[in-house]
């Protein structure tokens, strides 16, 4: 008879780092809301429910993996060692940056320990990651995926609420970081997918990674430099059309079976979105009005079909599960 107490602990084992990407998706969702209600008016009643939900699955999160390291802390280490696995540790330290922007103009004090919190943190793991990478002799061309992005490129983030705490050329130092590494990383990604061996179907929807940097470069070189200049327009249209040549494979993805990477479709949805409401707020034509609320319904319905994903998973036993 199968011991049901060490079954718990048995999945514990298996608990992926990923999960922390569910946090960025529901803090974008958060965000892309927070705009909505600025730019267009909305109420700020779903976004400030957004942002509990977030903040409670964040601490879900840690509390669940800090158990997984006191328990199974092999594990830990091989998952933070894995050439692929180990892109999604630096999702925690994200998901504080986030979480920092979300509640600048609630909790201004708190705001700015997450924010010193993520921002010291994803250096850590940003220079963490890059060392490894250099020192490579466990890399091959089939461990680069968009994934990659989350380490380096997520440096882009810390300008959003950075410039607000004052912390002007600091922001300027992460946003270089996270622009060139960007150009640097998807060079290498591209090539890898264009010469190389397909993506593995449980990593096709990293591809929406490849909306997020320079979606989420828009937003914070617009938050640097004050207006949307002839830069700011190149980083939107690049963002806007990787939406356009992700949304033509949706056949391709509506085929993928479920797995924990289906996360990477939400955050940067939720990036476009942002950005399209920034881009409405500093030229309010119909055309950017229409587009920012199309891309916040999108954003809204597909966080919401893969929260109750991930629970139907969780009930089934269809994840932390030995791969």
């Amino acid at each position: 008879m199968e011991n049901t107490t060490e079954q718990p602990l048995t999945k514990l084992k298996y608990f992926p780092a990923a999960f922390f990407s569910v946090v960025m998706g529901l803090t974008g969702l958060t965000l892309a809301w927070e705009k909505a209600a600025v730019v267009h008016g909305f109420s700020d009643t779903i976004a400030r429910t957004l942002l509990i939900i977030s903040a409670l699955a964040l601490l879900l999160i840690v509390m669940t993996y800090a158990l997984k390291a006191k328990k199974y802390p092999a594990a830990v280490l091989e998952e933070f060692h894995h050439p692929i696995k180990m892109s999604f540790f630096p999702a925690f330290s994200i998901s504080l940056i986030l979480i920092s922007i979300a509640t600048l103009h609630l909790a201004h004090t708190l705001s700015l320990y997450l924010w010193a919190a993520g921002t010291l943190s994803h250096l850590g793991f940003t220079l963490y990651t890059l060392s490894q990478w250099i020192h490579h002799p466990k890399f091959k061309i089939a461990h680069s995926t968009p994934a990659w992005f989350i380490p380096v490129v997520g440096n882009i983030l810390v300008p959003i609420a950075g410039v607000d705490h004052g912390f002007v050329e600091l922001s300027w130092f992460f946003f270089s970081i996270g622009i060139i590494y960007w150009i640097i990383l998807k060079t290498l990604i591209f090539n890898r997918m264009f010469f190389h061996e397909p993506l593995p179907q449980k990593l096709l929807p990293t591809l929406f990674i490849l909306i997020a940097p320079p979606a989420v470069g828009f937003i914070s070189y617009v938050k640097l430099n004050g207006a949307v200049d002839n830069f700011a327009h190149i980083l939107f249209y690049a963002a806007i059309f990787l939406v356009l040549l992700l949304v033509v494979q949706l056949p391709k993805f509506s085929r993928i079976k479920f797995f924990m990477s289906w996360w990477a479709y939400s955050f940067p949805l939720a990036a476009s979105t942002i950005a399209t409401l920034v881009m409405y707020q500093h030229n309010p034509t119909p055309t950017f009005q229409y587009l920012s609320l199309l891309l916040l319904a999108a954003c809204s319905l597909v966080v919401t079909l893969l929260f109750i994903r991930t629970l139907r998973a969780i009930m089934q036993n269809e994840i932390c599960i030995p791969e």
